[in-house]
């Protein structure tokens, strides 16, 4: 999640927090309980997103380590390819004498 995704989110909390606790007293609750709900409500959200959090940390589904697996595979992918024609572009001799070699090791 970037910087201003985390930003962004943060502020629809905040005012969801503020339209419930403005909204609640519209259905018959006092301010306090109406500030105890949306308290409760905002808690919970963020212990959601915690845990989430901490889910993605131990299963390794980070923003970072998804990335960086994508990269492997595009440069394996190309590494494979430069290295196949490079052996392809061989005579046959020298692709012989090279998978002996590999062969040996």
């Amino acid at each position: 999640m970037t910087k201003l995704k985390v930003l962004q989110v943060g502020l629809f909390f905040s005012i969801l927090g503020i339209f419930s606790y403005k909204l609640f007293p519209f259905f018959g609750l006092s301010t306090i309980n109406s500030g105890s709900i949306s308290n409760l409500i905002l808690i919970t959200i963020v212990l959601i997103w915690v845990f989430s959090y901490l889910l993605r940390v131990i299963n390794g589904n980070m923003t970072f380590m998804e990335q960086r697996k994508r990269y492997r595979e595009v440069y394996e992918k190309k590494f494979a390819e430069k290295l196949e024609k490079k052996f392809e572009s061989l005579s046959d001799d020298e692709q012989k004498k090279l998978l002996e070699e590999l062969d040996e090791k």
